[in-house]
C-alpha cells in the first residue's frame, strides 16, 4: 500500500538525481548494486553491535537507490528483463541483511531470543511473501495483494529501529516485529488464496 501511495511522489523527487547520474555516465545497474551493498553494510556493520540509529541512517541513505535506478532506467529507455531481475533479486539481499542484522544482535549482544525469533520470522516470511508473488507471475497469474508489501515492511522496521536507537524503549521494536511477522503471514495466506482461485478457474 505504501509503495503505491508514494511511487508518484518519489518519482518526482528522484528524477533530478536520476538525470544527474545519467549525465555522469552511471548506469542503473551500478546504482542498484551500490545501493544494495550500502544497505548490507549499514545493516550488518551496525545492527549486530546495537548501533540502531547509525545503521538505520546508513540504510535509509542507500535504500533510496531502489527508486533512483528505476527512474534512471525509464529515462534512459533501458528498462528490460535483466534490470528487473537484478533489482528484484538484490532487494531480497538487502531485506535479508536488515532483518539478519537484528537477528545477530538479539541472538548475541542483545541477548533476547524472543526478539531474535521475531526478527527471524520477519526475514523468512518476508522472503515467502516475495516468492509467492514471483512464483505466481512465473505461472502467468497475478498476485498483487497483501497487507504487508515490501515497502510497508521496510518502513515499519526502519522507523521502529531508528526510534529505538534514538532512545525509545526496546518494546517498541518488539511490538513492530511481532506485528510485521503476523502481517507477513497474513499476506502469504492472502496471496495463496488469490492464486488458488485463479488456478481453480483456469
Amino acid at each position: 500500500m505504501l509503495n503505491r501511495l508514494m511511487r508518484a511522489t518519489w518519482t518526482k523527487v528522484m528524477t533530478p538525481i536520476a538525470k544527474a547520474f545519467l549525465a555522469l555516465g552511471i548506469s542503473p545497474d551500478v546504482v542498484t548494486i551500490v545501493g544494495t551493498l550500502g544497505v548490507c553494510f549499514g545493516a550488518l556493520a551496525f545492527y549486530p553491535r546495537g548501533e540502531f540509529l547509525v545503521g538505520t541512517l546508513v540504510i535509509v541513505a542507500f535504500i533510496f537507490s531502489d527508486n533512483v535506478d528505476g527512474v534512471m532506467a525509464r529515462l534512459s529507455e533501458r528498462q528490460g528483463v535483466w534490470g528487473a531481475f537484478l533489482d528484484s533479486t538484490l532487494d531480497r539481499v538487502g531485506d535479508a541483511a536488515i532483518f539478519g542484522g537484528l537477528v545477530l544482535y538479539f541472538a548475541g549482544p542483545g541477548a533476547d531470543l524472543m526478539r531474535a525469533g521475531l526478527a527471524l520470522a520477519c526475514l523468512i516470511l518476508g522472503m515467502v511473501v516475495s516468492y509467492a508473488k514471483a512464483r505466481a507471475e512465473g505461472l502467468n497469474l497475478t498476485c498483487n495483494v497483501g497487507i504487508a508489501e515490501r515497502a510497508d515492511r521496510l518502513f515499519a522496521v526502519l522507523l521502529a529501529t531508528g526510534l529505538v536507537g534514538l532512545g525509545l524503549p526496546g518494546w517498541v521494536l518488539t511490538v513492530v516485529l511481532a506485528l510485521l511477522a503476523l502481517a507477513s503471514a497474513i499476506t502469504v495466506v492472502q496471496r495463496m488464496h488469490v492464486v488458488h482461485r485463479q488456478a481453480v478457474r483456469a
